[in-house]
């Protein structure tokens, strides 16, 4: 059977070139991300990463068997190269190491955020630039408020069952979600006092 293996560029003049053709290798067929160690291929050489491998019956290339021989002469290759980030089409600049790709996309500012309104069954996602524009545009009950010192009167959190209470506040040119819950743990603002409380906090920038 004649081997369809990856051919490997080697990096020397038109070293961007080479770089793209040396990422294109590491492409999965059926997702079209990049692939990471540990690598399997078919007997023809065909590749597939590890997320996809288990939802195939055969591989997806030739049809052939399931990928399941393991290729160490790729993975060696792969511990030199830097992967961009797979959020780099969303904005993210950085390329990692494959050891470090994984921890980074985890916290990735780019990469997409749910609605943070509790209580609410909303499916939208997005760019965290684009979450404060969502709260004022679909969920309008939630106050917005600008200031780092904001003093309110929460009434009638007496009522049955769980109160929540959701505000924006901006400052600092960050923003910030409060939510107030009723939850009866100490004495205080509990009884014949719950029906007005005062509350008050500030934000300092350090």
């Amino acid at each position: 059977m004649q081997s369809v293996a990856p051919h490997i560029p080697i990096v020397g003049a038109g070293a961007d070139d080479s770089s793209a053709e040396i990422l294109s290798v590491f492409e999965c067929p059926v997702c079209l991300e990049y692939m990471l160690p540990p690598y399997m291929q078919c007997p023809s050489g065909h590749l597939v990463c590890s997320n996809c491998r288990p939802k195939l019956q055969c591989c997806p290339t030739c049809r052939g068997p399931t990928p399941s021989v393991r290729n160490l002469g790729l993975e060696k290759i792969a511990n030199t190269v830097r992967f961009p980030c797979r959020f780099s089409n969303s904005g993210c600049p950085l390329n990692f190491h494959h050891i470090d790709k994984i921890e980074h996309e985890e916290l990735c500012e780019y990469r997409p955020y749910s609605c943070p309104c509790p209580g609410a069954s909303c499916k939208w996602q997005g760019a965290l630039s684009d979450v404060m524009d969502h709260l004022k545009r679909v969920h309008k009950s939630i106050t917005t408020l600008q200031g780092e010192d904001i003093v309110f009167l929460a009434t009638d959190i007496n009522l049955p069952g769980a109160v929540d209470w959701v505000m924006m506040q901006s400052c600092f040119d960050y923003n910030f979600m409060l939510v107030l819950g009723e939850s009866i743990l100490f004495k205080g603002c509990a009884g014949e006092n719950a029906s007005k409380c005062f509350i008050e906090w500030e934000i300092y920038e350090k």
